[in-house]
C-alpha cells in the first residue's frame, strides 16, 4: 500500500522528464524538417562541442517543462505552509484539501492528513473547553455550599452537627470529584501506561462481591455468572475502574428489592470477552443512550442519587484504550443493559500502543 501510494508522485516528476527529453527530440527534429536535410558533420554548428540544434531544443524544453513542474509542486506547498501557520495561532477550523483541486497524489494525500488532524484537534479543543467549563461549575456547587454552611454555622452554633455533617459530606464530594479527574486525565495521555496479565473473570468476581457487600444494606442485591478465565494483557487498575463504576452505578440506580446481574461470556475463539450488567432501574430517555458517556452528564430524575458524574466516562475511555467498548441499551420490563467487550491480550496491546502516540 504505502510503495503503491509513493509511486504516484514519482511518476508524475518521471513523466516531467520524458516530456521534457521528448521536447528536446521534436525540436531537433522540427529543425531538420523545417531546414531539410541534415547538414554534413563538418558543417554541424556547435557550442564548444556540444551541437548547437540538440542544446536549443533542451534549453527550450527545460524552460517549457521546468517552471510548469515548479509551479505544479509548489502551489500546493505554499498552501500547506498558510494552512501549518494557522494551525500554529490555534486556528483548527483551516482545511487544505479543498484548496488541492483534482489532485490525486502524495500532496494530496498530506493535505487529507492534515485536515484530519486540524478536525481533530478542533474536536480536542472544543471538548476541553467544555470540559473546563462543567470541571468548575461542579467544583464551585459544593465549594458554595461548603461556603453557605460555614456561614450559617457561624450565625446560629446550635446547628453545629448539623452543618459538620454537612460539611463532612461535601468535602467527602469534592475528594471523590478531584480523584475521577485525575482518573480522566491519565485516560487522556496514557503515556507509558503499564500492562500486566490478569485475569479479567477473577476481577469481576472481586467487584462482585465487594459491590453485594454494599448493596445489600440497601435491599439490593448482585449476582455473578462468569465461568472459566480470560486473561489479557491490561492495566489492571484502570480496568479495575472500568467495571467497577459500571457495577456500582447499576446498584446505585437499581431499584430496592432487585438484583444487578453480571454475565460474562467468553468467545468461542478466546479472543473476546463479553460482559453484560442488568439492573433494574428508571433507565433513561433512548436519546441519552449515548450521551451519558459524556463526563458530567446526568439523566433528569435522578437527583436523588448524587454522583460526580464521570464514572460512565472513565468506563468507556478505560475500554477503548485497551481497544475494547461499551455499550449501552434499555431493557425491557425496565432498567439498563450495559455491554463491555475486551479483546484479546494482543489486540489490547496494539490499542494501548496507537492510543499513546
Amino acid at each position: 500500500m504505502g510503495t503503491r501510494r509513493f509511486g504516484r508522485l514519482f511518476w508524475k516528476l518521471l513523466l516531467a522528464l520524458w516530456l521534457s527529453m521528448v521536447l528536446s527530440f521534436a525540436g531537433t527534429i522540427a529543425y531538420i524538417t523545417l531546414t531539410g536535410r541534415p547538414p554534413p558533420s563538418e558543417d554541424v554548428a556547435t557550442f564548444g562541442f556540444v551541437p548547437f540544434v540538440p542544446l536549443i531544443s533542451a534549453i527550450v524544453a527545460v524552460l517549457i517543462i521546468g517552471p510548469a513542474l515548479a509551479w505544479y509542486l509548489s502551489r500546493p506547498l505554499r498552501h500547506l505552509r498558510w494552512a501549518l501557520r494557522r494551525a500554529a495561532e490555534g486556528r483548527f477550523d483551516t482545511r487544505v484539501q479543498p484548496l488541492m483541486g483534482g489532485r490525486r497524489d502524495e500532496i494530496a494525500d498530506l493535505a487529507g492528513e492534515f485536515d484530519h488532524m486540524a478536525a481533530q484537534l478542533q474536536q480536542v479543543t472544543e471538548s476541553r473547553k467544555v470540559l473546563l467549563h462543567d470541571i468548575s461549575h461542579e467544583l464551585r456547587s459544593p465549594l458554595s455550599r461548603l461556603q453557605a454552611a460555614i456561614g450559617l454555622l457561624r450565625q446560629d452554633t446550635s446547628q453545629t452537627d448539623a452543618m459538620v455533617e454537612r460539611i463532612q459530606r461535601e468535602s467527602e464530594r469534592l475528594d471523590v470529584l478531584i480523584e475521577e479527574l485525575l482518573t480522566l486525565h491519565r485516560l487522556e495521555a496514557p503515556a507509558g501506561m503499564v500492562c500486566e496479565r490478569v485475569d479479567v473473570i477473577e476481577l469481576l468476581h472481586a467487584i462482585a462481591e465487594d459491590a453485594d457487600f454494599e448493596a445489600r444494606p440497601l435491599s439490593r442485591q448482585v449476582s455473578i455468572d462468569a465461568p472459566g478465565q480470560f486473561v489479557a494483557q491490561v492495566n489492571g487498575e484502570l480496568l479495575y475502574r472500568a467495571f467497577e463504576n459500571v457495577i456500582r452505578n447499576a446498584v446505585k440506580y437499581t431499584a430496592p428489592g432487585t438484583v444487578v446481574e453480571i454475565h460474562a461470556a467468553v468467545s468461542a475463539d478466546s479472543a473476546q470477552l463479553v460482559v453484560t450488567v442488568l439492573d433494574r432501574g428508571q433507565g433513561v430517555p433512548a436519546p441519552m443512550l449515548q450521551k451519558i458517556f459524556e463526563p458530567f452528564t446526568r439523566v433528569e430524575g435522578g437527583e436523588s442519587v448524587r454522583g460526580v458524574g464521570l464514572g460512565l466516562a472513565i468506563a468507556r475511555r478505560a475500554m477503548s484504550l485497551h481497544g475494547g467498548r461499551i455499550e449501552a441499551k434499555l431493557r425491557d420490563g425496565g432498567g439498563m443493559i450495559m455491554t463491555l467487550c475486551l479483546p484479546a491480550a494482543a489486540e489490547a496491546t496494539n490499542a494501548a500502543e496507537e492510543w499513546s502516540r
